[in-house]
């Protein structure tokens, strides 16, 4: 049973809290269809990106203000399409467990998005959280993961990333962060640890230690 010791935690928000692939394949697919792709291999790129980041890799040389317009009238449409969001196995009881534990919500969807999808599976918003109206770079660019590192204060060596996506992954380890992946996507891509859903993992106090800052609490989380 791996553990990992940590300052700080931050989590994605799809596929990692919140179960929201019944809408993402609703939504992506009608705009693959729309645009001549194939719809899984649309599938293959869009998970974990802001969804202009997205198009720029499925639509190469597309005018980016194309991008921008599609991509915020697919968060309304994401937004009110709630139908199949449920919480990752575990999720309730692994956000309970962290109360308490600097910890910071890091997620390519804005703040209504987040807000309506956190609230669709009865999960509660961490007090510290970066969207996509946060950053200038979606990943796999690492900018959101350091920020929430900075928010909370926590050196990133010291904190853990959580996350299901290929991009997300990369982000965390290009912010110099330890990774575990959560779900079926997430091995492919070398996360320190995986887990199948948050059942399997287990966070408890492990004392003070020294921390960027000087001494701060830390704890240990346990994988399988």
């Amino acid at each position: 049973m791996p553990v990992l010791t940590a300052h700080a935690l931050l989590l994605d928000m799809d596929g990692t809290l919140v179960n929201s692939d019944a809408v993402v394949e609703r939504i992506w697919r009608r705009w693959a269809d729309a645009h001549g792709l194939d719809g899984d291999e649309v599938m293959k790129v869009v998970h974990g990106r802001q969804g202009h980041a997205s198009m720029a890799v499925l639509l190469p040389g597309r005018p980016m203000r194309l991008n921008l317009e599609d991509n915020a009238r697919m968060l309304a449409a994401e937004t009110a399409d709630l139908d199949g969001v449920v919480p990752v196995p575990g999720a309730p009881e692994f956000l309970a467990s962290l109360r308490g534990v600097p910890h910071a919500l890091v997620t390519s969807a804005d703040v209504p998005l987040s807000t309506a999808r956190m609230a669709a599976a009865g999960l509660e918003l961490p007090e510290v959280r970066v969207t996509a109206e946060s950053v200038g770079a979606s990943k796999p660019d690492p900018e959101g993961f350091l920020k929430g590192a900075a928010e909370l204060g926590v050196d990133p060596a010291q904190c853990v990333v959580f996350e299901d996506s290929g991009a997300g992954i990369a982000a965390g380890r290009a912010a110099g962060m330890r990774v575990v992946g959560v779900g079926p996507r997430a091995a492919a891509h070398g996360p320190d640890a995986v887990v199948r859903d948050l059942r399997e993992v287990r966070v408890e106090a492990a004392g003070d230690a020294g921390g960027a800052g000087g001494v701060r609490s830390a704890v240990r989380i346990r994988i399988g």
